[in-house]
């Protein structure tokens, strides 16, 4: 991923189109059953094993995060549609998620913020 693309504005969007030999229904099963999804999206890279949000046979929705710091989310949406040649039209969509962060404010009236000594 770029710099450019600012992945911790919620509006960052990077989207990735294929087209498959394969029908939309095999394609569903790849991203839907955990066994086959597990091969090349591990349920150490998702936030939780189970689809956020689902749409049968057209979209599913899973939160993924960072496994190294600054531990950054984001959604990634499948997408599935039948294309022209009778195979399948695949969206990969991935969004980050609002991070609404508060930095740690100083306690006296400078603008600056300082550690303390350990």
């Amino acid at each position: 991923m770029s710099d450019a693309m600012k992945p911790d504005r919620p509006d960052a969007k990077l989207v990735l189109e294929f087209d498959f030999d394969a029908p939309p229904p095999k394609v569903w099963r790849a991203v839907t059953i955990p066994e086959l999804r597990q091969r090349w999206l591990p349920d150490c890279d998702l936030a939780g094993a189970e689809p956020e949000s689902s749409i049968p046979g057209e979209e599913v929705r899973y939160h993924i995060r960072d496994s190294e710091p600054p531990f950054r989310e984001s959604h990634v949406i499948f997408r599935i549609e039948p294309n022209e040649d009778g195979g399948t039209r695949f969206r990969i969509i991935q969004q980050a998620c609002d991070v609404s962060v508060k930095l740690p404010q100083p306690a006296n009236t400078n603008c600056c913020l300082m550690r303390a000594a350990a």
